[in-house]
């Protein structure tokens, strides 16, 4: 039975390759841009702008940009301030809002009878069902000047008030 061994770590030359490890100069984050900090944030005190500060540095040789400079001032000079993001605005479902007020007689939160079909509607637009998460935004208003001249006569008879039935 041959089983694989594996071989023992080095720990002491790991902890002693830790410890002589130094990053690439240019990995470095912000490393060209702090021999000149002081002058950035003079410059920020009378409020150039940070393309201009970039600019005014790309002169002097040194090696950067406007976004750069512009990360510094945000994340260096600022203390790392977070941007203001807009907040979401809650939706609450419209299967959690009761359909009656609680108020109501018992008598009305019976169901309404169905209605007949009616020809008048026009689009292939579905009705949402009672327990749907679909929430009305308002009325749905026709746009009577994509009908045709039939569909808006029929429309336009609809909306007259009818006699009461005797």
């Amino acid at each position: 039975m041959n089983t694989p061994s594996t071989p023992t770590p080095d720990l002491e030359s790991l902890r002693k390759a830790v410890q002589e490890f130094r990053p690439v100069p240019h990995r470095i984050p912000f490393n060209g841009l702090k021999p000149v900090h002081d002058s950035i944030v003079e410059l920020r005190k009378h409020t150039v702008s940070y393309a201009a500060i970039a600019e005014l540095l790309q002169q002097h040789g040194v090696k950067t940009s406007r976004a750069r400079v512009a990360e510094y001032g945000r994340i260096v000079l600022e203390g790392g301030k977070k941007r203001k993001r807009r907040k979401r605005a809650k939706i609450t479902p419209a299967a959690n809002i009761p359909a009656t007020p609680q108020s109501a007689p018992a008598e009305a939160a019976t169901p309404a009878p169905a209605m007949p079909p009616a020809t008048a509607i026009t689009s292939d637009v579905t009705l949402p069902k009672e327990n749907s998460a679909f929430a009305s935004r308002g009325p749905r208003i026709a746009k009577v000047a994509m009908m045709s001249p039939e569909e808006a006569k029929e429309f336009d008879e609809s909306l007259k008030p009818k006699p009461p039935a005797s």
